[in-house]
C-alpha cells in the first residue's frame, strides 16, 4: 500500500473527484467501506488506504488509471525498477498475498524513503484521526503515541503475519523500521 500511495501521487490530482465504482467495492480484506456512486477525492481515498488500510481504496486508486487495475500494478513495478529493486514484484495495489507478489525489508524501507520524501505521503501517514468523506479514520499506528514516530504503515495477513514499517525523526534524521512476520512489532520498533 506504501507503493500503491507513491504511484498515486505522482500519477493522479489528490484534489481530484472520483466515483466510485461497484468493481472497487466489498474488496477482500481491510476496508474503508467505499459505496457505489458515493464521491470522494484522490486524498480521501489515500487517508482511507493508509489508515484503515483500505483494500476497496486501493482498488480505487488502481481502477484510476487508464490502463486499470493491471495498467497500475505494472507503473508499481516500473516504479520499483527505477528505485533499482530487484527483489520486489506487485502483482495487486493492495498488498494481498500472491506467490508472485513479494519484496524484502530493505527494499520495503526503501520504498518507504522514497514515499516519506513526498511532504503529502508524510502527512497522511503521520495523522492520528481525521474525518474524511463523511467517516472517521483511525490510523492503526499506535507507535504515533510515543514521542518523534511519524508513521508509516502496519500490515497483516495469514500468510505474511504482523508487518510494520515505522519511521521515526531524531536529531535532525529519519529512521526507518521494517519488520516483517513479527509477533512482538510494537515492543521491537520502540526498542530498536
Amino acid at each position: 500500500k506504501i507503493m500503491t500511495a507513491l504511484v498515486a501521487l505522482e500519477q493522479y490530482d489528490p484534489a481530484a473527484e472520483v466515483e466510485i465504482d461497484a468493481a472497487w467495492c466489498g474488496a477482500e480484506g481491510s476496508s474503508m467501506y467505499l459505496r457505489p456512486g458515493e464521491t470522494l477525492t484522490v486524498e480521501d481515498l489515500l487517508y482511507g488506504l493508509l489508515l484503515e488500510s483500505g483494500n476497496d481504496a486501493a482498488m480505487a486508486l488502481a481502477g484510476l488509471d487508464p490502463e486499470g487495475c493491471g495498467g497500475f500494478v505494472e507503473k508499481m513495478n516500473e516504479k520499483a525498477r527505477a528505485l533499482g529493486l530487484e527483489n520486489t514484484h506487485f502483482c495487486n495495489p493492495s498488498g494481498l498475498s500472491d506467490p508472485e507478489h513479494y519484496t524484502t525489508a530493505l527494499e520495503l524501507a526503501q520504498i518507504t524513503a522514497a514515499a516519506m520524501a513526498d511532504p503529502r505521503f508524510a502527512a497522511i501517514v503521520g495523522t492520528r484521526s481525521t474525518q474524511r468523506a463523511g467517516r472517521t479514520l483511525h490510523n492503526h499506528n499506535r507507535l504515533l503515541e510515543l514521542s518523534g514516530f511519524c508513521g508509516v504503515k502496519t500490515g497483516y495477513t495469514k500468510a505474511t503475519g504482523r508487518c510494520l514499517v515505522s519511521a521515526v525523526e531524531n536529531g535532525g534524521r529519519m529512521l526507518l523500521c521494517v519488520t516483517l512476520d513479527d509477533r512482538d512489532d510494537w515492543a521491537d520498533h520502540a526498542r530498536l
